[in-house]
């Protein structure tokens, strides 16, 4: 049984690679993207929005480095909902054809987010660097933290929505403008404490708003959420995760049918 698994998780791997192979076969910068696409993204918006009010001002410290932090998280969540989400369908042919454990699938593209994600911590800690600014140990660890409940998130999402898209081929574009709704409803271009108080609970119960929000804090200012507000945070996404598998497991025989 254990071979089994071990075989499953390096089909989990090989399909990993092959997806980010050819995600950027035939362009002319290759992999330089992964890096070039939400560096320029950070670029413009540090641009725009340190010029729409002076984040100094405003008695916010770091501003560019919280910035570039959460764009780096949303887009790992952005990314990974969207490979997810698309998984099944766009492996339709490995999917009828032959048998491969469709978990494996919907995994495989979320490792291909994560492995890209990798490659973006380089242009993380390089701003760091370039600032002379260097987190403790306290705020690494939270930043690890914060990276394994995203990619919990990610996953939850993923094994739920795969094969809902399968039938229900509207939901790319719904999720698209959620994804949208969820940035700007995110403290990612805003810090939270520009917005009314009234608002936090409702900023905050949102989940990638509540990793985005604590993890720039945690790295820049020092500050942490209370360890238990973290726990129950943390275990709600735990549950989600599991939840989503047995809803994946549920779905998952009328995948092959449906598309």
């Amino acid at each position: 049984m254990a071979k089994k698994h071990e075989n499953y998780w390096e089909l989990v791997w090989a399909l990993a690679r092959t997806d980010f192979k050819l995600r950027y076969h035939g362009s002319v910068l290759g992999y330089v993207w992964a890096l070039l696409k939400p560096l320029l993204t950070f670029l413009i918006l540090n641009f725009v929005f340190s010029t729409i009010f002076n984040p100094k001002n405003s008695g916010i410290q770091h501003f560019s480095l919280q910035l570039l932090t959460s764009i780096m998280l949303f887009n790992f969540f952005s990314e990974g909902t969207m490979a997810g989400l698309n998984s099944l369908l766009g492996k339709a042919s490995l999917v009828t054809k032959i048998y491969v454990p469709r978990w494996t699938i919907v995994a495989a593209s979320t490792i291909n987010a994560t492995l890209i994600f990798g490659m973006n911590l380089i242009i993380i800690a390089v701003f760091f660097a370039w600032y002379g600014f260097w987190p403790g140990i306290p705020a690494i660890l939270t930043f690890i933290f914060f990276i394994t409940l995203t990619f919990l998130l990610i996953l939850a999402f993923s094994f739920i929505a795969a094969p809902l898209y399968v039938k229900y081929r509207d939901l790319s574009q719904i999720w698209e403008v959620a994804i949208q709704a969820l940035f700007y409803g995110s403290p990612i271009v805003y810090p939270l404490q520009i917005i009314p108080q009234k608002y936090h609970t409702v900023l905050l119960a949102n989940p990638i708003g509540y990793i985005i929000h604590f993890n720039k804090v945690a790295l820049t200012e020092n500050h942490y959420a209370p360890f238990w507000q973290n726990v129950v945070f943390a275990g709600i996404i735990v549950i989600l995760f599991f939840i989503s598998l047995l809803i994946f497991r549920k779905l998952e025989p009328k995948v092959a049918e449906n598309i």
